[in-house]
């Protein structure tokens, strides 16, 4: 019994010290997460090999290991950019990118966990810029949206292609101008809308008028085709067989009183 605590307390001790290295050395990477190890007796950041990926490591105590979000990450952005004529506009952007996953032991290495404040934000307000300074205000406001944000990724894709960071899509989420200018293009764009509409129907006023015209000249044509057409014997045909029709109906009495030799019959009665 005397000699169980000069046993018993380096194995405690031990235990003590075994439990702090597993303690050190063990790391745990969550979903959507990589781990680039740091070796601090040979060379530092590990770069030659794939970085950690999600689930428990054992390290070296004396290792580190930096952890980064691999998944889709969204940063938004708000700048003020000059347009073409010099005016100040206010650009909102969301950016959407995660870091190249093979390159991470480079990113972690020339860039550091700052990459996106030393790399990407610098690179998004460059090129916006760039791209938002070739167009005019009105442009901005209306129809070059969807051309001036493909313009910034492609700006954008250029300075961070070889910087190790995966750029997915840049969506330009507003677009703000000087409120007189604002109100100067809505009201130009009012105007043009009006003019359009008038020109609306002026244009269809004249094809109903054209339309009438050729009715009426339809039927001109028809009723000289059948003045032209027509004779004596066929008048007294078509009155001999409106006479015969009459004639013939129940409900009527007729007395036909002859016109002369060559005229038509004169039908009276009480229908």
């Amino acid at each position: 019994m005397e000699k169980f605590p000069k046993i018993g307390l380096p194995i405690i001790i031990g235990v003590v010290i075994l439990i702090v290295i597993i303690a050190k050395s063990a790391v745990t990477i969550g979903s959507g997460e990589a781990g680039v190890l740091y070796r601090t007796f040979d060379n530092g950041v590990v770069t030659d090999e794939p970085p950690l990926n999600e689930g428990f490591h054992i390290v070296a105590p004396w290792n580190k290991v930096f952890v980064y979000e691999v998944r889709q990450q969204e940063l938004v952005e708000r700048m003020n950019v000059l347009s073409s004529n010099g005016l100040d506009i206010k650009l909102e952007a969301s950016i959407w990118f995660q870091p190249a996953y093979e390159s991470l032991g480079k990113l972690h290495q020339e860039k550091s966990e700052m990459y996106k404040e030393r790399v990407l934000l610098p690179a998004i307000r460059s090129a916006a810029r760039s791209v938002v300074g070739r167009y005019t205000p009105e442009q901005l406001y209306s129809s070059k949206r969807d051309a001036i944000q493909q313009e910034i990724f492609e700006e954008t894709q250029k300075f961070v292609v070889d910087q190790y960071i995966q750029l997915n899509e840049i969506l330009v989420r507003d677009v703000t101008l000087p409120p007189t200018i604002k109100e100067a293009i809505e009201r130009k764009l009012r105007q043009e809308q009006e003019s359009l509409e008038y020109e609306f129907r002026l244009v269809t006023a004249a094809k109903e008028a054209e339309k009438r015209i050729i009715d009426a000249q339809g039927k001109a044509d028809a009723n000289r085709i059948l003045s032209a057409s027509l004779n004596d014997q066929i008048l007294r045909d078509k009155g001999i067989e409106a006479t015969v029709k009459l004639s013939e109906s129940p409900n009527s009495k007729v007395i036909v009183i002859g016109s002369g030799d060559s005229g038509l019959p004169i039908i009276l009665g009480n229908q």
